[in-house]
């Protein structure tokens, strides 16, 4: 697993989701409903799985990567662009289903997380392709859909962040447990693949005799 294809992954899910609303028959309001809170949980445990697990190692690795200058930018406009998607999804949750407010809300709910999208995939995604391990997006994976899983049937109430504060705050501290045990489990492949002896070959010392 690798948690920049999980998220990519979701990223084409939560289009194809927004799609099915715009096609969905709006007299149908009950299945309006249910599409939207399947959405909305998708969104929102997305953001924070994001917030919790893989912005901070973003943080700690990142130099910047397209038309981004530094990690912390990336992650900073990622943060304000989650606020951005929380507030459309609070609006939707205060409107009728099926009003004209709702589908104004959807609709903000959609182009704020499009802009998201692809800017965290031109330069987030790809900052962390550059500079993670293998091991570590590994890890950051199993915690990110672990988190996500157990979240999944009832969705979390939206709770902004404030960026800069959650930039500064993510920085400090050591290695996190996550890069622990990638570097664990990538010190555990290199000995797998290393010789089972340093000593040299009973027909390489008998060569060095005759030489």
């Amino acid at each position: 697993m690798d948690i920049t294809e999980i998220i990519q992954h979701q990223h084409n899910e939560q289009r194809r989701m927004f799609a099915a609303l715009e096609e969905y028959p709006r007299d149908d309001l009950e299945g309006l409903a249910a599409l939207w809170k399947r959405l909305e949980i998708l969104l929102e445990t997305h953001a924070e799985g994001e917030e919790l697990y893989y912005y901070p190692e973003l943080l700690k690795l990142g130099t910047g990567a397209a038309d981004a200058p530094s990690a912390d930018e990336e992650v900073e406009d990622a943060v304000k662009d989650h606020n951005e998607i929380r507030d459309a999804i609070r609006r939707v949750g205060e409107c009728e289903t099926g009003s004209d407010e709702w589908w104004q809300a959807v609709e903000d709910a959609n182009v704020h997380n499009s802009d998201h999208m692809a800017e965290e995939e031109r330069q987030d995604l790809a900052d962390f392709r550059q500079q993670a391990s293998l091991e570590l997006r590994h890890q950051i994976a199993i915690a990110f859909l672990r988190y996500e899983s157990i979240k999944a049937a009832t969705g979390i109430p939206p709770k902004d962040k404030d960026p800069k504060a959650y930039v500064r705050q993510e920085q400090q501290g050591g290695p996190s447990d996550l890069a622990e045990k990638a570097a664990a489990e990538a010190e555990t492949a290199t000995e797998a693949d290393r010789p089972i002896t340093d000593a040299p070959s009973k027909k390489a010392s008998e060569e060095a005799g005759e030489g």
